[in-house]
């Protein structure tokens, strides 16, 4: 019933995750080591992508690229990496969010096309030549991954969220074996996973996934961090995830060798991180995430109700992955973005030589609406 493809297949390997290493044999890497990686929103973040691609392009051809297209899903942090990409190159956006429950409808704002139908990135493809972006090789574009070309936001992105998650709940539940109260950790996480604790979780799912196993570890009581929060909400003053960690990391070395050796492990992993300002400091959870994302690829039989089958597997979203190919027919230079840490992206050696591969080559349903 439906048609299977890696990302691999359209896309090769030209794909970065968050570390913004080229998964492209031979391609340097746009960060020097050493050097903080910008997040997507950041404009150090464009920079760091467009010379990325002018080398694959000059590999590839003496012509210079001369525009940009991009195709993402979230109006801030796609919006404004449009917007620093600008500094370099005219780019055209499209930026995408399906929503059944309202007539279709793709609206453009300062260069950028917003759709609620992921079916409308062909319209986009057709209005692209009369805003002088025609495909061709002195044109790029880069492609979102994450609930885009695949998990494509307001069809299928409830299963990554649920990967995650139970990415973190493997985590918590190795780590406290049968002292887990899955109910409490759910009730945590559910909480603290919403826009109102931002300022204190940073919307980092590391953070998140660290708070939820000192909380549920008993390490930082429920009741005291909600009241830590209401208080710093009065006051204007959240507190932040710097001095949870450092709260924690006082508890835990007074309470010594009554601490489980699984907790204190996690503690010093994290703790060790995220002094060294790594954006990804709960690394073995990222790496629970992985197998949790690729399991989730390709899973259930072709028969299953397609509402089911778009919230439980990840599956690419059809109408991108057209696009997509269209561009490579005409000799689009073609580059897959993800924000997701490489850690929750690529497999581990160990896991690497058990088969696994980098989420991009996993094969997966092509769903189409």
């Amino acid at each position: 019933m439906y048609p299977r493809m890696a990302v691999s297949d359209f896309l090769g390997d030209m794909v970065v995750y968050r570390n913004l290493i080229p998964m492209e044999p031979g391609l340097p890497r746009p960060v020097s080591e050493g050097e903080r990686v910008p997040r997507k929103a950041e404009p150090a973040y464009a920079s760091a992508v467009v010379k990325l691609l002018q080398e694959a392009q000059r590999r590839r051809t003496s012509k210079p690229i001369k525009a940009l297209i991009y195709i993402g899903d979230t109006r801030m942090n796609d919006g404004t990496a449009i917007r620093n990409l600008r500094q370099f190159l005219p780019v055209l956006g499209f930026i995408g969010s399906e929503n059944l429950s309202e007539p279709p409808r793709l609206e453009e704002e300062d260069g950028i096309f917003y759709a609620n139908r992921w079916e409308l990135v062909a319209e986009f493809h057709r209005k692209m030549p009369e805003k002088g972006f025609a495909p061709g090789e002195e044109l790029a574009a880069l492609i979102d991954l994450d609930k885009c070309a695949f998990g494509g936001r307001g069809r299928n992105d409830r299963a990554i969220d649920a990967a995650r998650v139970e990415g973190v709940k493997r985590t918590v539940e190795e780590v406290l074996g049968g002292d887990f109260d899955e109910q409490a950790f759910r009730a945590v996480y559910d909480e603290l996973n919403t826009p109102p604790y931002h300022p204190f979780t940073a919307d980092n799912q590391d953070y998140l996934a660290y708070i939820c196993l000192m909380v549920v570890g008993g390490v930082y009581p429920w009741e005291e961090l909600m009241a830590s929060l209401r208080v710093g909400a009065r006051r204007h003053r959240a507190p932040t995830f710097d001095q949870f960690i450092e709260a924690c990391h006082r508890r835990l070395e007074e309470r010594g060798s009554s601490v489980p050796e699984g907790l204190l492990a996690v503690h010093r992993e994290v703790y060790a991180n995220f002094r060294r300002g790594d954006p990804t400091p709960f690394k073995s959870f990222r790496y629970r995430e992985y197998i949790a994302t690729v399991e989730r690829m390709d899973a259930l039989p072709d028969d299953t109700p397609l509402e089911k089958l778009l919230a439980e597997e990840i599956v690419l979203t059809g109408e991108v992955v057209d696009f997509t190919l269209t561009l490579k027919e005409a000799g689009v230079l073609l580059l897959g973005i993800s924000d997701k840490p490489d850690e929750a992206s690529i497999p581990q050696p160990e896991q690497e030589a058990k088969g696994y591969k980098p989420v991009h080559r996993v094969r997966m349903k092509m769903v189409r609406l």
